[in-house]
């Protein structure tokens, strides 16, 4: 392994907050999906698939990191229900590691990898096709710039499984997720729920020494630390809407503390604009659609603000806990700006923009990706968006606004509109439609070229997009 930078901090929390666990022994280990960008980066580039299966597949200890996986402890809000019997049922911590480029710990966190204490009744295990869809989901999602966990393996483990939300028995797999943090908000809320102020400030302090060294000097640390995470999930919620995404499960044990976009299962990107939209069948009440997800981030926050109070003081957290709108107003057009290769010029004109923007794909139902793909640029792309197929819409008189504000932008210096991604018509987009055309092959034949295709496509819009790793 060269230049791999194993670590084990997790340890230091001590076995309170974790439980060591083994993986499942699968019947079998075939390599679906390995992300080579971020194992180069890593100095885990030049494994070989037998190695690598080991690792990710049969979970073999990294050499210097985690002896055994672990079982994270954590409570949660489900769907605003508050439930005390949760914690990784499917999943652990594996391993960790020191990314050499920028020095910031990573967890190699698994999903599928079998029965934990946490569990609850349940088989621990991954179906193939919800591996597949998580792989296309962080693919997109890093392509579109949103800050995202990686899919860094996918193992196909030969199991049958039965599950009750689609067709049975169906193919089994482990994920193993690359991300900057597994703590959630649920770990606080565990340890606020069994009164642990000792655990609480332990946490704290991990979580800045870990994630926010700048923090270590601030006069009342969790307070400081509040609005580190506040700005953080703010910009991520900004992120979502700027690429018309829904996660569909934001409850707070999904919502960690780097801000990072992690764990996805009934997530969904909207075909047009549409605030009601919603990515799970379940969700019979729109609680997690795409317009209602800033609020119920903010309702996430506040459970966190709420965690802290024990070592700190509502004096100290409510300011804190005040800058999520302020950041998100900042962010929202400031991301949408960025999709489309836009220089912002002063907060209130961007707003003004962004607002006419969401009023004209309201009205029009310009495709969501196609209006960004279109207009990438501003003006500069005008000709190419009279060839758009929807360029009947930017002929109709509900764009003027549009187009008025438009004209005070002029374009980023990273807009690449030279690169070929942009002489397409249409631009890479991952809807529910084109999932399952994915899926389908890969379920009938074990025909993988679609699901190769896609990512190379994704692969071409994120250097288009000026995406590195």
């Amino acid at each position: 392994m060269t230049n791999f930078l194993a670590a084990d901090r997790h340890l230091q929390l001590g076995s309170s907050f974790f439980d060591p666990v083994d993986a499942a022994d699968f019947p079998q280990t075939i390599l679906r999906h390995r992300d080579q960008r971020w194992a180069n980066r890593l100095g885990l580039g030049e494994l070989s698939e037998d190695a690598w299966l080991s690792h990710f597949g049969r979970f073999e200890p990294l050499p210097g990191s985690l002896p055994r996986p672990l079982a994270l402890r954590y409570h949660g809000h489900q769907f605003r229900s508050y439930n005390p019997d949760l914690g990784d049922g499917r999943g652990f911590l594996f391993g960790q590691c020191i990314d050499p480029v920028d020095g910031r710990l990573l967890d190699f966190g698994t999903k599928g990898s079998g029965k934990t204490p946490w569990s609850r009744g349940g088989d621990g295990r991954l179906t193939l096709k919800g591996g597949v869809r998580e792989v296309l989901a962080t693919e997109m999602l890093e392509a579109l710039g949103v800050y995202t966990s990686k899919s860094f393996s996918l193992v196909e483990t030969g199991e049958q499984l039965y599950r009750g939300d689609e067709p049975s028995p169906t193919r089994s797999a482990v994920l193993t997720r690359l991300s900057h943090s597994h703590i959630r908000i649920g770990t606080f809320q565990r340890l606020a729920y069994l009164e642990d102020e000792v655990g609480l400030e332990k946490l704290v302090n991990y979580a800045i020494a870990n994630y926010y060294p700048a923090l270590a000097e601030a006069e009342d640390r969790p307070a400081a630390f509040l609005e580190a995470v506040v700005t953080e999930v703010a910009r991520l919620g900004a992120q979502w809407i700027a690429a018309g995404f829904v996660h569909g499960v934001l409850n707070t044990d999904n919502i960690n503390i780097t801000g990072e976009s992690f764990d996805y299962g009934p997530w969904r990107f909207l075909p047009r604009y549409d605030p009601d939209f919603t990515a799970a069948y379940f969700d019979e009440t729109g609680l997690y659609s795409f317009g209602r997800q800033p609020d119920t981030l903010a309702w996430n926050l506040t459970r966190l603000a709420e965690c802290l109070v024990p070592i700190s003081s509502i004096e100290a957290l409510e300011p804190a806990l005040n800058t999520v709108w302020p950041v998100f107003r900042e962010q929202l057009p400031k991301q949408m700006l960025r999709r489309l290769g836009l220089k912002p010029v002063e907060v209130e004109q961007d707003s003004a923009f962004v607002s006419a923007l969401f009023g004209f794909l309201g009205k029009s139902q310009v495709g969501y990706e196609q209006f960004y793909f279109d207009w990438r640029g501003g003006g500069l792309s005008a000709e190419r968006a009279a060839r758009s197929p929807a360029a009947e819409g930017y002929a109709d008189e509900a764009f003027r606004p549009v187009a008025d504000l438009m004209e005070a932008y002029g374009p980023s210096d990273d807009v690449n509109l030279e690169h070929a991604y942009f002489a397409r018509e249409k631009p890479r987009t991952m809807l529910i439609d084109e999932v399952e055309a994915i899926w389908a092959p890969i379920a009938e034949g074990d025909d993988w070229g679609a699901f190769e295709r896609a990512l190379g496509e994704i692969a071409v819009m994120r250097e288009a997009y000026g995406v590195r790793v």
